[in-house]
């Protein structure tokens, strides 16, 4: 039996380290914490057994796989590591569902309070090593190549938008005709792809051929199972909590302006030396 992690970072390294030779019902438990860390602590083993679609049974051999003597040990981790700054928000939006019946003030009180979980989560999930990493890498390519479909297409597009208005050379690879453009991706350039499950083909081809080819690639995914959390791409993490089956993008998005602003703020920098 492994030993435990004891912080957040060690439990995504040791989910990795699992994931391949999990049967399906451990894969499950593992992809649905993998994706919700931040409920771990403010959930009951049968409401994360429900999430990951598993018999609470197994979310508790799960826990025991993971070098934890059961999911008391395991909560009490992620406790440490979330309740001082994250209160039950879970009995909040729960409250709010009681008393607003579904009304839009009601909703949008419900999404105010996801998408405030979902930003105080972000500086948990990104690694401010890799954050730095990205945005030199980002910062020295001669064109930025923007890929991310679907849900994430808001983010890609917007960051082009951002690098455009800062006079940053970027491309938007946005699949418009089903046209492939990833053939203008030259040496010196660099790659933002940017996916969340159930992850896009297009994005993760793309991605991991720029990586194939030694081009810095820099990735905007969820759990630590993505398939562009790979080698030779920099992964920078966001859980975003949903409300019902919709998800928001506010971590996400302010993750993406970061970024954008601290590659344009590195370019003018270097240029005025």
């Amino acid at each position: 039996m492994p030993t435990a992690p004891t912080t957040l970072d060690g439990f995504r390294a040791q989910l990795q380290d699992l994931m391949p030779t999990l049967p399906k019902r451990m894969k499950q438990c593992a992809e649905y914490l993998g994706a919700n860390p931040e409920r771990i602590a403010v959930s009951t083993v049968a409401e994360l057994a429900a999430g990951a679609e598993v018999q609470p049974s197994a979310l508790m051999r799960f826990c025991q796989l993971m070098g934890f003597s059961g999911f008391s040990d395991m909560q009490k981790m992620f406790r440490d590591v979330y309740s001082p700054a994250l209160p039950d928000y879970g009995t909040r939006l729960s409250n709010l569902r009681d008393r607003g019946a579904g009304s839009p003030s009601a909703l949008l009180a419900e999404f105010v309070d996801a998408g405030r979980m979902s930003l105080e989560n972000l500086t948990h999930t990104v690694d401010s090593r890799v954050l730095d990493q990205s945005v030199e890498a980002l910062a020295s390519a001669q064109m930025i190549h923007v890929v991310g479909l679907r849900r994430a297409f808001p983010v890609a597009s917007y960051l082009s938008y951002a690098f455009e208005k800062m006079g940053i050379a970027a491309m938007l690879h946005d699949g418009t005709g089903k046209l492939d453009h990833s053939h203008a991706v030259r040496a010196g350039d660099a790659v933002i792809a940017i996916t969340f499950a159930p992850y896009s083909t297009e994005t993760v081809d793309m991605a991991q051929a720029a990586a194939a080819r030694g081009l810095p690639v820099v990735a905007i995914t969820d759990t630590v199972m993505s398939p562009v959390q790979s080698p030779g791409i920099l992964p920078l993490s966001v859980s975003e909590v949903d409300f019902g089956a919709f998800r928001a993008l506010s971590a996400t998005l302010s993750l993406a302006i970061t970024l954008a602003v601290a590659v344009g703020t590195r370019r003018e920098s270097e240029n005025r030396i």
